[in-house]
């Protein structure tokens, strides 16, 4: 055994099964304060090596009279017990198994860039086995984290990117952002554990590689510009446009907002009552208090007066529709109901206009096709209602137009390019896709299809619960702070095989800078200390971000604005042409 084995030996298996995880004791030289619930360990069995997770600490004596006669506080007395007749014993769930001779077979680097399937078919597998007896279980290593994990570096094509740090170790626990934009995927955790910085963590990995264009439906105006932050010598933190400039365009629903908070070229967006659907309607029937009745005379309504219908009831008198309803039929109650929700809606939304003559989704669209990455702020416009209401409008109406351009690209796949990838980021997740409304919103439509359009979603929500089961069950890889609600933390495990274990790790986390990620993105879960998102990490993520000056964004070159203007029209008409 070398010096650093030495001080990296946890202790050995005494017992265990396949089903139920191992079971460690101590080694006398280690302290049980020491070992943390989450910590990754290394099980070197005779011919393979389990990376494993430890799940429980417990306090057992080899001989039951030692506890009913303990020695007090006598120092001699605990230290010739301890170790001996008092140790302490760990459960372990190993989580992958890789044979010694396949170790040999693959390099570090090599190992790191390996696929799922290439994993599993040249060693990193899932479990099949346990490690014998007395097996010794070790600290993992950097070059352990890194095995496993994978390693980012600026090599062409590497897609992996550091999410943060193990809990008891100094080294970088990865993330394959390639596998992680495949799928959809979520960030959960109870209010004030930092979903939004761990958002903005992923997102700025996804921008600085270019793996996707992202939209981000910022409710709190927190990714445009900057956010607030509870530590006290950096009250403020830095949005996606201070760090990657020019690469990202926030649009607004309250230019006037966004404006007064420095955001130096923000675009003013406004909908139409022309753009709005039924179903949209019938996605704040609860924030609405809309019947079922109502909304069939929403269609009868829709029918009749054709597209400008909310417009034209809206300016109805009572005498009108009652002649409106013995026509065409329909209930005179129930359109008026939805004449009185319509001027809620108006009232809470000042972006709605009547009839709105430049389409600024196509403009978001060409945007996306052109590598930029969107911001939509919502300013003083942050209700539920509102945020709801055009959150679906603009996804549905985004979705539509990659449906078409990705038919396109199936059909002709060596003359038509596919559309850019797309990440969508919504909050207040549960609202949109709870069991109530999640087939019909286009939120549903989305997860369950997964990457077959090139768009998924990217959820942030303290209430996972609220979610429809079938569509966490869709979700490719779960980022979970600290949740108490035993509702929430099923919610997360939902689909999950060894969940049990997993939920006490979950439970022991600390409210602050803790996270569990599982899922596709990473071969086995794992608890990490979250990067810190400060000037390091934007000297990491986006090296010239510090000269993203206001004045030379508002300002820029002649040239630049010409080449995007290009890159704009060129995407444009790949996307919208015949």
């Amino acid at each position: 055994m070398t010096e650093q084995s030495k001080h990296s030996h946890l202790g050995i298996i005494i017992q265990g099964s396949l089903s139920a995880g191992l079971e460690m004791r101590l080694d006398a030289s280690q302290s049980v304060e020491d070992l943390r619930v989450g910590r990754f360990v290394v099980v070197e069995g005779a011919n393979t090596r389990f990376f494993s997770m430890v799940t429980d600490v417990t306090l057992s004596s080899s001989n039951p009279n030692i506890l009913f006669n303990p020695p007090g506080t006598d120092p001699f007395l605990m230290a010739v017990l301890s170790g001996t007749s008092t140790f302490g014993t760990v459960k372990l769930q190993p989580m992958l198994m890789l044979e010694k001779q396949a170790l040999a077979a693959f390099s570090l680097g090599s190992a790191a860039a390996l696929s799922e399937e290439e994993n599993e078919g040249r060693g990193l597998r899932p479990v099949k086995t346990i490690p014998s007896h007395f097996s010794q279980v070790f600290e993992a290593s950097a070059e352990d984290f890194a095995l496993v994990f994978g390693k980012e570096d600026n090599t062409p094509g590497n897609t992996y990117f550091s999410i943060g740090r193990p809990l008891n170790m100094e080294v970088p626990v990865c993330v394959n952002l390639n596998r992680f934009i495949e799928r959809s995927n979520g960030i959960f955790g109870k209010s004030g554990t930092g979903k939004s910085f761990l958002n903005r963590i992923f997102l700025s990995g996804i921008i600085s590689k270019d793996l996707a264009s992202v939209l981000v439906f910022d409710m709190h105006n927190e990714y445009g510009w900057q956010a607030m932050s509870e530590s006290k010598s950096a009250p403020r933190v830095k949005g996606l446009k201070q760090l990657f400039g020019h690469q990202v365009v926030v649009f607004s629903l309250d230019a006037e907002s966004s404006k007064a908070r420095g955001i130096p070229d923000a675009r003013e967006l406004y909908i139409g009552y022309n753009q709005i659907e039924i179903e949209d309607l019938d996605l704040l029937k609860n924030e609405l208090a809309l019947s079922e009745a109502t909304l069939e005379n929403a269609y009868i309504a829709r029918e009749k007066l054709g597209q400008d219908w909310i417009a034209t009831l809206l300016d109805m008198s009572g005498e009108e529709i009652e002649e409106f309803t013995q026509v065409h039929k329909g209930h005179p109650v129930a359109l008026k109901t939805l004449q009185r929700r319509l001027n809620t809606i108006v009232q809470k939304t000042p972006y709605l206009r009547p009839r709105v003559n430049h389409n600024y989704i196509e403009e978001i669209l060409q945007q996306i096709q052109a590598g930029k990455h969107i911001v939509l702020e919502f300013g003083r416009q942050n209700n539920l209602l509102s945020y709801m209401l055009a959150t679906n409008i603009i996804t549905r109406r985004i979705h539509a137009e990659y449906v078409r351009q990705s038919e396109r690209y199936i059909c002709d796949p060596e003359r038509v390019n596919p559309p850019r990838k797309l990440v969508i980021v919504i909050e207040e997740a549960h609202k949109f896709l709870s069991p109530q409304v999640a087939r019909q919103t286009i939120f549903g439509i989305i997860a369950r299809e997964m990457r077959k359009y090139f768009v998924t979603l990217l959820i942030v929500d303290q209430r996972p619960s609220g979610i429809d089961p079938e569509i966490l069950s869709q979700i490719g890889t779960r980022v979970t702070a600290l949740l108490n609600d035993d509702k929430d933390i099923d919610a997360v495990f939902t689909g999950v095989s060894g969940s049990q274990t997993l939920r006490t790790v979950l439970s022991q986390m600390d409210p602050k800078q803790q996270a569990l990620v599982l899922g596709y993105a990473v071969p086995m879960p794992v608890v990490v200390r979250t990067r810190a998102f400060d000037s390091e990490f934007y000297k990491a993520v986006a090296p010239d971000g510090e000269a993203h000056d206001w004045r030379r964004l508002a300002r820029g070159s002649r040239e630049e604005r010409q080449i995007l203007e290009e890159r704009a029209q060129n995407a444009a008409g790949e996307l919208f042409g015949d």
